[in-house]
């Protein structure tokens, strides 16, 4: 084999392990196939207001598609949930009750609201009187969207999360139109529950752990948003968005 011949060898096997490091590095991150970003970034941990932007994946880079607006997330800011990023130690930890938005990377789950239909490509249910969220730790439902005509009257005993807030607090519109936050998918108790994006009542409010807009941002991310594209929401305080951006993959 000639001087040349290595060379051009040795420069091949560079290239090929860098690409190999590269397609291994990705595999790992679980929201690689996602398509669609909403990403919400807070001052710090305690902060309860923050800005939101949406960005969409095109030739493998993101891409912003609107302007940052402002949001609200928990009455006592953020803490790390659980979703699709690897669990750390550093920093609170979401606790059921503990009024902080989950922090990390999760899927967009189905959109809800008052209305029988709205625009958006999100799978949609339109919600009723008898819908709630179950909040009680205990219970086999928790952090479950059910119908008390399904599941019995007794099994939404305790849960303050009815999904028609205007039937049941005094027509309050604050759920008129959302997506869920897949935060705690599998349920874990006590780790945090019913985790929304949804309507803020007034602009600066804080929520008890979910993340609250104007209605005019939460109609328009419903008419971009696309289940087929497989969309991911973001929330971290600027510190750590510095720190995992460019090894969570991030815009």
């Amino acid at each position: 084999m000639t001087h040349h011949t290595r060379c051009w060898l040795s420069l091949f096997l560079v290239a090929f392990a860098t690409l190999a490091l590269r397609s291994a590095y990705s595999a790992e991150l679980p929201w690689t196939d996602a398509r669609q970003l909403v990403l919400v970034i807070t001052p710090d941990w305690d902060a309860s207001q923050g800005t939101l932007q949406a960005f969409s994946k095109h030739d493998g880079t993101w891409k912003s598609h609107a302007a940052a607006v402002p949001v609200t997330v928990g009455r006592s800011g953020a803490a790390w949930g659980v979703g699709l990023h690897a669990a750390t130690s550093d920093g609170p930890v979401k606790k059921e009750g503990d009024g902080r938005s989950p922090a990390g990377v999760f899927r967009i789950g189905e959109a809800f609201g008052y209305p029988a239909f709205v625009r958006t490509a999100l799978e949609y249910k339109g919600m009723t009187e008898s819908d709630y969220c179950i909040d009680v730790s205990g219970s086999p439902l928790y952090n479950q969207i059910v119908d008390a005509r399904v599941v019995g009257q007794p099994a939404v005993q305790g849960s303050t999360e009815p999904m028609r807030r205007d039937l049941h607090v005094n027509g309050d519109q604050r759920y008129k139109i959302g997506f869920v936050i897949e935060h705690n998918a599998h349920g874990t108790r006590d780790a945090g529950s019913c985790i929304f994006a949804h309507l803020w009542k007034q602009p600066g409010e804080p929520t008890s752990g979910c993340t609250a807009m104007e209605e005019s941002v939460m109609s328009n991310l419903l008419g971009w948003l696309r289940a087929d594209q497989r969309p991911v929401f973001v929330l971290l305080p600027q510190a750590e968005y510095v720190r995992l951006k460019g090894e969570w993959q991030l815009p």
